[in-house]
């Protein structure tokens, strides 16, 4: 998927869930790996066909939370969205030293509450620059995995909404790559963007629930190719959702 298309994903999803309106200040969480990177540079594209089409204009800010983890060096990343004209922002956090005093029962930092903690940080951050929107990297991929990850250890049907209002801090969440696969948004950022990737120095990176489900929906296209596309339409197939309903008087129809 080239770039464009990449565009017209985004522009799918912003027609089908609302994402982006007119005067909208869209904060982007910059973690410095390719989805984020991608959204970052998609979104500062897509302003131009907003206008064009909707005649709304919007801002986008490019906002990265220092963590603390070893590594990474983010100035290439400075200097290319600079070269792009696009504002971006390092953002220093205590998120690590905090992480490292509540390990998880194994030992180590705990994905969870580093989501929260991230989460926390990264709408605080928002408000800090003016932003009413915070835009996350979430892909169709991540949306499916989500889905089982509820299944298999909440037991519950539920992923990511492409767009929510958190009534608590008046921040709204959006996802413009809903309809985008991991593996296009990874051809687009090495090959054809050519983006400055920075390799996570999060010491979890690569062990952990998510990425066993990543490894078991690989093996399930395999061996069931079309299940990549089903499972992506599920999850707004709303028409034919059917469930449990207990207490349900199916005899007399309600």
């Amino acid at each position: 998927m080239p770039f464009k298309q990449i565009l017209g994903a985004i522009r799918r999803a912003d027609i089908d869930f609302n994402l982006i309106q007119d005067k909208d200040r869209v904060c982007v969480g910059v973690s410095g790996g390719k989805d984020s990177l991608l959204l970052l540079q998609a979104l500062s594209v897509y302003r131009h066909i907003k206008k064009r089409y909707d005649h709304a204009s919007f801002e986008v800010v490019g906002i990265h939370l220092e963590m603390g983890f070893s590594g990474g060096d983010f100035e290439p990343i400075r200097q290319y969205e600079q070269a792009h004209q696009v504002e971006y922002h390092d953002e220093p956090t205590r998120i690590y030293d905090i992480l490292r005093l509540y390990p998880d029962h194994h030992g180590n930092i705990s994905c969870s509450r580093c989501s929260t903690l991230k989460k926390g940080a990264i709408v605080k951050t928002a408000q800090k620059y003016n932003c009413n929107k915070t835009a996350f990297a979430h892909h169709a991929d991540d949306a499916v995995e989500t889905l089982l990850l509820n299944m298999i250890y909440g037991g519950r049907i539920a992923t990511f909404e492409p767009a929510m209002h958190l009534s608590r801090t008046e921040m709204d969440f959006i996802r413009p790559l809903v309809y985008c696969r991991e593996e296009d948004i990874r051809n687009t950022a090495l090959n054809e963007l050519q983006l400055p990737i920075v390799k996570s120095g999060c010491p979890n990176d690569g062990y952990t629930k998510r990425q066993g489900m990543k490894e078991l929906l690989n093996d399930i296209y395999i061996r069931y190719p079309e299940a990549k596309e089903n499972f992506l339409t599920s999850l707004s197939n709303q028409e034919q959702l059917k469930l449990w309903v207990k207490g349900k008087d199916w005899q007399n129809g309600y």
